[in-house]
């Protein structure tokens, strides 16, 4: 073998020692024990799971994700373990979970089965379907109602798709504005820029809660396609989510998970202090006991 063959032989062994180093991200528990932090995404308008309030993010989710914390501080010996938070948006929640910037995504994200070819879920911890939010006045009902009409929801959610195959299977004809957010998704249907705002049933509830006006609206339609929350986190990293999992499991099975729920579900929350009144759903109340993690199924071609 001559010199040059020695050096090509060298630098391809490097290069794929480096591309492997890329290919293998350092397991999360162990970034946790070394550098002593934890990132957590938020969310700034999905009411009651993660938004601001006086620029804090607070929710059900940000609970939820916080006690996650508190007990993986012992599993990685780090009782100093320190909550770095970024936030997230539809659009780049899951690109920032997958090159590691989020550990855990606490947000309002739906566990289905395109999304778990990315990333990985925890233990469902939500269910809901698609519905919409309109005007009292408006006299639609349903999403046939909208036939040259138009209808905002917002980017980058699996809501986008669930609703283009409704329309698509109805052959209906109803313009679809999209949002790059929740709170933009409401805006405009208040300015009147759309007929109505279709979201997953529970966000809807907390945005009619927070509107200038909550008694001009009402939340109508069937929902489409019931389908899970849970929390975000990265693929292939298996230990992570068997510890991430069991904390939440030990949540659900303490009966600390039933009194998140009835803080931010039943009684008044900020910013306008008012509750949103939605009881657990029969999945949910299920889950409780099953602690399963299955994404939503595939909607029908």
């Amino acid at each position: 073998m001559n010199r040059w063959t020695r050096t090509a032989l060298g630098a391809a062994l490097s290069l794929a020692a480096l591309s492997s180093s890329f290919a293998q991200p350092q397991p999360t528990l162990a970034k946790m024990a070394q550098t002593g932090v934890i990132h957590l995404s938020y969310r700034d308008s999905s009411v009651p799971f993660s938004y601001l309030n006086d620029a804090k993010p607070i929710g059900f989710s940000i609970e939820i994700c916080d006690r996650i914390v508190e007990m993986l501080k012992a599993k990685v010996k780090r009782p100093d373990l320190k909550i770095e938070r970024q936030p997230v948006t539809s659009q780049n929640r899951i690109p920032l979970v997958m090159n590691g910037t989020v550990d855990l995504e606490c947000g309002s994200t739906t566990n289905n089965v395109a999304r778990r070819e990315q990333v990985e879920f925890a233990v469902n911890y939500f269910y809901t379907g698609t519905r919409m939010m309109v005007k009292k006045t408006s006299g639609i009902t349903t999403l046939a109602d909208l036939k040259g009409k138009k209808l905002a929801t917002t980017s980058g959610t699996t809501n986008v798709q669930v609703l283009r195959k409704y329309l698509k299977d109805n052959n209906q004809e109803t313009e679809m504005l999209l949002a790059k957010d929740h709170a933009d998704g409401a805006l405009l249907a208040e300015g009147g820029r759309a007929d109505a705002y279709a979201m997953d049933d529970i966000l809807l509830y907390g945005l009619v809660a927070n509107a200038k006006n909550p008694a001009e609206w009402t939340i109508v339609g069937e929902a489409l396609q019931v389908e899970p929350y849970a929390i975000m986190l990265r693929k292939n990293d298996p230990e992570f989510k068997k510890e991430v999992d069991a904390a939440l499991v030990s949540l659900m099975k303490s009966g600390e998970f039933e009194k998140l729920y009835d803080k931010w579900f039943l009684q008044p929350i900020p910013p306008r202090n008012v509750p949103l009144n939605v009881p657990m759903s029969a999945e949910l109340k299920k889950n409780l006991k099953e602690f399963s993690d299955r994404p939503a199924a595939p909607a029908a071609p």
